[in-house]
């Protein structure tokens, strides 16, 4: 094999990038949490990204995209053995797309394919904050990763039934990443239960820079999410690239248009929560689509997802940080804008002309079953996990530790440390309390714990 240097590269980068996301979701997702939950929200997305690079590795390449069998390709799941992770005769072996040859080594396409599917598992985290006990999202990671992304991800991308025979198209992860996390999310919270005094209590955002600058990691590393999907260099690459970034300003506006009007001031945590939206609708049809409809894209992701946020108080699940209202609905808009807006003209790929390039209903008919069957399987799996580790006793943390903050009663830390910083003890001296009171004799407690 010769390799391609330049496109290599190129996807190695976008690799970095991908997984530059998952600690910008951490952040993006700490900030919008109450201060008590925040390390928590964000240990998830960080165990996500150990636990599924190594599962990856193991089993989950191979069954994703895996092509070994007597036909050429299964249509509901890949090769049980030909990229698993003892395997060493592919370590030079070249990958390839549709036939051709790319000169990209495929194990520079299997850590790109990783870092996806690392962050598809951190997304289900955000509806779930301060209430679900870390174990119990560890073994839901698994099994859900294991059941659910595995085999999705063969079916839309590995040569499975949604892409190779429906012909429906997801260029960087609308439907295998984004809509079947939000389903995910929404079955397992249907299982989970609702926050304590949720809604009643307001459940502000505690850091809104954090919120900021994870937003903006995210928007950063998108970039290889999308423009690196094309895995070579080319005008393909370019007009992802390019839409990634209109789609994503434009959603930004539609959030706070809404928001002004709706509310009288628009927001930061609006603008983050826009530009998301944006991202996530655009990574579907980022390579399919001409900038300007990549522009109204956005615009109606932003608007629609900026009320769709609102959905969970009339339907009654608490979704905390809107996993549901922004990732399930704007891959749901993202997917569907392919029958709308996909031509040949942008990539030779999009063989059937969407609605409004002449070719009339039959891309949209097929967007809208891959997504619905995405949306059924997903939320299915996820509730009958999810009552799995409730019958064991594995799902909810009890009252007492969700009042007083799972960063403790979960990790024994916490995020700030309002203890004094001089020997004169503070406020509490001023409220004539000696904070080392009875502590004579005592074994020191972690420093790790605070707050």
């Amino acid at each position: 094999m010769e390799i391609n240097t330049g496109n290599t590269a190129w996807l190695l980068l976008s690799s970095a990038l991908v997984l530059l996301m998952t600690p910008g979701l951490a952040l993006f997702y700490g900030g919008l949490n109450r201060s008590k939950g925040a390390l928590n929200m964000m240990m998830m997305s960080f165990s996500s990204i150990g636990l599924i690079s190594v599962l990856w590795v193991i089993y989950g390449f191979t069954l994703a995209f895996g092509t070994n069998d007597s036909a050429g390709a299964n249509n509901i799941i890949g090769s049980f053995s030909q990229y698993f992770g003892t395997g060493t005769t592919w370590i030079g072996e070249e990958w390839m797309v549709a036939g051709a040859g790319t000169g990209i080594p495929t194990y520079a396409f299997m850590v790109f394919q990783m870092m996806f599917a690392v962050i598809t598992v951190a997304l289900i985290s955000g509806a779930v904050s301060d209430r679900l006990k870390f174990g119990g999202w560890v073994l839901f990671a698994l099994g859900w990763f294991t059941l659910v992304y595995v085999p999705v991800a063969h079916w839309v991308w590995g040569g499975g039934w949604i892409g190779a025979k429906l012909g429906a198209l997801d260029f960087a992860g609308g439907t295998a990443v984004h809509i079947n996390a939000g389903a995910a999310a929404l079955g397992l919270i249907l299982v989970l239960g609702k926050r304590i005094g949720w809604p009643r209590e307001v459940m502000k955002p505690h850091n809104v820079p954090f919120v900021a600058l994870g937003a903006g990691l995210l928007w950063f590393g998108w970039f290889g999410f999308n423009a690196g999907s094309e895995l070579t260099v080319d005008s393909v690459t370019a007009v992802a690239f390019v839409n990634t970034q209109v789609a994503t300003a434009a959603a930004v506006l539609g959030w706070i248009i809404v928001e002004w009007l709706r509310d009288g001031k628009p927001t930061l945590v609006g603008a983050s929560s826009g530009a998301v939206a944006g991202l996530v609708a655009i990574t579907p049809a980022c390579g399919f689509i001409a900038p300007l409809p990549a522009v109204v894209l956005g615009i109606i992701a932003g608007a629609v997802c900026a009320l769709a946020v609102g959905l969970k108080y009339k339907l009654g699940y608490d979704d905390s940080l809107d996993v549901v209202g922004v990732h399930f609905v704007g891959g749901w808009i993202g997917s569907l804008a392919i029958g709308f807006f996909a031509t040949s003209q942008v990539n030779a790929v999009a063989a059937r002309e969407s609605l409004f390039y002449g070719g009339g209903v039959d891309q949209l008919w097929r967007q809208f079953v891959g997504s619905a069957v995405v949306t059924l399987y997903s939320l299915v799996i996820a509730v009958v996990l999810a009552l799995i580790l409730k019958a064991v006793k594995l799902l909810r943390v009890d009252n007492d530790t969700e009042v007083s903050g799972i960063d403790v009663g979960e990790h024994a830390e916490s995020a700030y440390d309002f203890s004094p910083t001089t020997g004169s003890g503070g406020a509490f001296a001023m409220a004539g309390i000696n904070p080392a009171a009875g502590t004579e004799g005592k074994a020191p407690v972690s420093e790790k714990v605070s707050g």
